[in-house]
């Protein structure tokens, strides 16, 4: 992988890790496309059966690096088109990917770092973690699926609240609404990943992929797409074992 997300798989759990501390982990255009590496190595590994998405240092993202941005003054329409897509197809793929994910956050998640958070499941926040949509601070919009992602996950006013008035939220705020699973350190996301890669992978990554694609398909197609693959499900290793020893019990 790249120094700038650190990779690792141990016990079935690909550990990702945003590796730019001294710059709060903020995405430029070589960490979006060292992103995507790692998540598609992850994805393509069989012997990983969760994903831990974690961010260096005191803070788990600031979004994209406006730094980066400002420096592209030639033309900075151009880089920003490129960073946001490059960043947003690694979201996406992580959506895709039929394997649970846990994020684990700290200090601060601004911007497309909120895109980043929101494509993992299960998110356990740091106690005094703050979250901004920061956007409107530099005048600009939101990307990387924040727009999509957000409501869906706390509702439209509120995500109309964080985009309009730019105001953080705690950590308990955050919980309060449902932005994140749970409060925790970085140990409690790494046990629920070490739950998650012992469990059945299958049952969990198509459990993902129904929860997160029923968004965009209507209620029979879901129903149908649901019978099918409860149908493949009990075919496998895992739910064969599980199954027996429910009924032996």
């Amino acid at each position: 992988m790249s120094d700038l997300v650190s990779y690792a798989v141990t016990d079935g759990v690909a550990h990702l890790e945003l590796n730019r501390p001294e710059v709060s982990n903020a995405v430029d255009l070589p960490t979006a496309h060292a992103l995507d590496a790692a998540i598609e190595a992850a994805d393509n590994d069989d012997a990983v059966r969760a994903v831990l998405l974690t961010g260096a240092g005191k803070r788990f993202c600031a979004g994209g690096d406006v730094a980066s941005m400002v420096a592209s003054d030639s033309d900075q329409a151009a880089y920003l088109l490129e960073l946001a897509g490059a960043l947003d197809g690694a979201l996406q793929r992580l959506t895709a990917m039929e394997k649970p994910v846990v994020g684990a956050v700290q200090g601060a998640v601004a911007g497309a770092g909120l895109g980043v958070m929101l494509s993992c499941d299960l998110v356990v926040a740091a106690p005094d973690t703050k979250f901004v949509i920061a956007y409107p601070g530099v005048g600009l919009t939101p990307d990387c699926g924040v727009s999509w992602l957000l409501p869906r996950a706390i509702g439209q006013q509120r995500a109309l609240h964080l985009a309009l008035t730019n105001k953080p939220i705690g950590s308990d705020v955050a919980l309060d609404w449902g932005l994140v699973t749970e409060l925790g350190d970085t140990s409690r996301a790494s046990t629920l990943a070490a739950s998650l890669a012992a469990g059945p992978v299958f049952a969990h990554g198509q459990a993902r992929r129904l929860i997160r694609g029923s968004f965009e398909a209507d209620r029979a197609a879901v129903g149908q797409d649901e019978a099918e693959t409860i149908a493949r499900a009990v075919a496998t290793d895992d739910a064969q074992r599980l199954l027996a020893a429910f009924t032996n019990r």
